[in-house]
């Protein structure tokens, strides 16, 4: 979590417990899950969604509660702009940034797979494709899509008129159901393909290993320049199963791999001597593995030593 976000929440939390509340901390605190959600999703990183929420926070502790009749949208309308100004900024950040970029991961609890929709929507794979959104589409289509906000809520998050946004939310909708997994794959077909993937590496079987990948696998790496990582997507399963393969073969003796729950779906940790070295998590499409993505950059892990919760 980043100083402004520890910032946040510190204040926050310390005045629910010493009893010393008012409105504004008590409706700042009651929807705090849902507003780093909303920033996470539109910026596919919890640091940046956690200073988000320190802006957040600072607009709000100034505002005439008097004047506001909807707390829940008020804050949400606040995220929204803020987040939409960090992701503009943020896209110029990755343009410099080395190899490729993923987003940050988290480790989630087991109630967010339970909530379907919202698990979908914080897919590695899903946040890839919002990626692929101009910021106020991503805005808009996280808005509608995922917390089903109305066209004039939005509209005053995101400064349009509703009939723009509505048309924004039709193109949006369709970009993603174009780049989207094609279908809906339960955690249990993801465990066994995850599984079958794990035992493939830890045996070193290359033909266990490429009868799970789809034959147009693409792995991403993020090592963002501290730690190593393919600079660019490797595609095809013969050429991933033999990186894979040999990469790993390499550290047998000192790597482990553990299955976690990453962004509501089934992941896997890598462990070099007992340290937390990558983050991978997949695509499903069909049974076999079409996406593997792996995040090494520790800038980018430190959201995994505890449980991080998402609401809608």
């Amino acid at each position: 979590m980043s100083e402004h976000g520890e910032r946040t929440e510190d204040t926050a939390g310390r005045l629910a417990d010493g009893g010393r509340t008012d409105p504004a901390t008590e409706a700042f605190v009651a929807h705090r899950n849902l507003l780093f959600t909303v920033a996470y999703e539109m910026l596919g990183s919890a640091a940046d969604a956690e200073d988000v929420l320190q802006e957040t926070w600072l607009r709000w502790a100034g505002v005439d509660l008097g004047t506001v009749r909807d707390h829940r949208a008020y804050l949400v309308r606040i995220t929204t702009r803020q987040a939409l100004s960090r992701l503009r900024t943020l896209g110029r950040r990755k343009e410099s940034y080395v190899g490729s970029w993923l987003p940050e991961p988290l480790l989630t609890a087991p109630d967010v797979a339970e909530d379907v929709e919202l698990a979908d929507s914080v897919s590695m794979a899903m946040m890839l494709v919002l990626e692929t959104l101009q910021p106020t589409e991503r805005a808009v289509f996280v808005l509608r899509e995922v917390f089903d906000l109305g066209y004039d809520e939005i509209a005053e998050a995101v400064d349009k008129n509703p009939a723009a946004v509505r048309q924004i939310a039709h193109r949006a909708r369709a970009h993603v159901a174009a780049r989207r997994p094609r279908g809906v794959v339960s955690p249990a077909e993801t465990r066994d393909a995850l599984d079958a993937f794990q035992r493939a590496v830890n045996t070193g079987d290359l033909q266990s290993l490429l009868d799970i990948l789809a034959p147009d696998v693409v792995l991403l790496g993020d090592g963002g320049g501290v730690k190593q990582a393919v600079l660019r997507p490797i595609v095809g399963a013969d050429k991933v199963a033999r990186l894979l393969v040999a990469g790993l073969g390499r550290v047998a003796d000192a790597v482990s791999l553990r299955p976690v729950q990453v962004n509501g779906h089934p992941a896997l940790i890598v462990r070099l001597d007992g340290e937390l070295d990558t983050v991978v998590a997949v695509r499903i499409d069909d049974g076999l593995i079409t996406g593997l993505y792996a995040v090494r950059n520790p800038e980018k892990l430190s959201h995994m030593e505890r449980e991080t919760a998402l609401r809608r």
